[in-house]
């Protein structure tokens, strides 16, 4: 512990000293424009600034640690410096430049703009203004490195980059990093979950999209058993359960109960299909990453108390669906003793 403190005052020192050297080497009238521009936006009422932060009970995401915070206008951030920490590099010396040059082809302009000018804030108790980034941004870098890996070839520091974002993506999901910012903050999520929810749905459906690849029915037929006849064929009925299990209960918080609430059944059937109601800018791409991650654990899985053991333990539901009735149904109701019980084709 002792070797540990000694190592962060280290680092402390080093940077005071770098920024110390930096600060001489600047002229004196470019020292001051800097000084009375910083001591200006300090004071600035519109800047914006820290509610919540994480202090002593930082972000720890495998053995990451990130100070986080949530902002007045309920913005979730790290530090830039925090972020580039985290996958394994610094601030100086370039390198954003060049991780941003490594992804130039992966990453959307909007992306590398908000981490080439990261936005200004003030913390809690005062003190210099902190350069930092949305906290979905460290999961948008890590899946464009996980991309450029995939592509092959050699490129700037490419093992050590794809072995962090491969570690941080798979501890944590774009829809989960909120929730995880808002645990370490001490901040409630309570207030804000209606304007979350909006953000993932739309309060009428889409045009329909198939959102749902073959793949994961199946791996269902697979691990129950049953024969595999395609996607033309109908489904047992309890496929519509399972997928509220393992997809809707464990996407993002509240999101199962209000997508029954905004699409609830007429007679036996609904008006469309849940995914209609995914807002293109944030709930499709979090149920295309989430069923990514569904995927991976049903390739691995060998049988289906398998299956749930594994999705329990990486992909848990979210508290407010803990208690749905729709989720408790027993084992011996996969399957009647007269076969299964059938749905329309596209209703689940």
């Amino acid at each position: 512990m002792a070797d540990n403190d000694a190592s962060k005052k280290d680092v402390h020192e080093a940077r005071v000293k770098a920024a110390k050297a930096r600060a001489k080497s600047l002229p004196a009238k470019r020292r001051r424009e800097i000084g009375q521009k910083a001591a200006l936006s300090r004071w600035d009422p519109k800047m914006p600034f820290a509610e919540h932060e994480s202090g002593d009970h930082p972000l720890r995401i495998g053995n990451i640690e990130l100070a986080c915070y949530v902002l007045n206008d309920g913005m979730r951030a790290f530090s830039q410096r925090g972020l580039m920490d985290a996958l394994g590099l610094g601030v100086r010396g370039g390198q954003i430049e060049a991780l941003l040059d490594v992804l130039s082809d992966y990453l959307a302009p909007e992306i590398a703009e908000s981490l080439r000018n990261p936005l200004l804030f003030r913390r809690k108790g005062g003190g210099p203004l902190v350069h930092g980034s949305p906290a979905t941004l460290l999961v948008d870098i890590c899946n464009a490195i996980l991309e450029r890996s995939k592509a092959g070839g050699v490129f700037w520091r490419m093992n050590a980059l794809a072995a962090r974002a491969q570690m941080i993506v798979s501890a944590v999901a774009k829809t989960g990093i909120i929730a995880l910012v808002d645990e370490a903050t001490g901040y409630s999520r309570k207030e804000t979950l209606q304007a979350l929810l909006d953000r993932y749905l739309r309060h009428e459906l889409a045009v329909w999209s198939k959102r749902f690849p073959d793949e994961f029915y199946e791996h269902i037929f697979r691990l129950r058993g049953w024969n595999w006849r395609g996607r033309s064929i109908n489904p047992p009925g309890v496929v519509a359960h399972y997928t509220k299990d393992f997809v809707y209960a464990r996407l993002a918080p509240g999101i199962l109960p209000e997508l029954e609430r905004r699409n609830p059944k007429v007679g036996k059937y609904r008006r469309g299909k849940h995914t209609q109601l995914l807002t293109e800018d944030l709930g499709v791409p979090a149920l295309e990453q989430h069923l990514r991650m569904v995927l991976t654990i049903m390739r691995g899985s060998n049988s289906w108390h398998e299956l749930e053991m594994l999705m329990d333990k990486l992909l848990p539901r979210k508290p407010e669906n803990l208690q749905l009735p729709l989720l408790e149904w027993g084992k011996e109701q996969a399957v009647d003793e007269d076969g299964p019980k059938m749905l329309e084709p596209g209703k689940y």
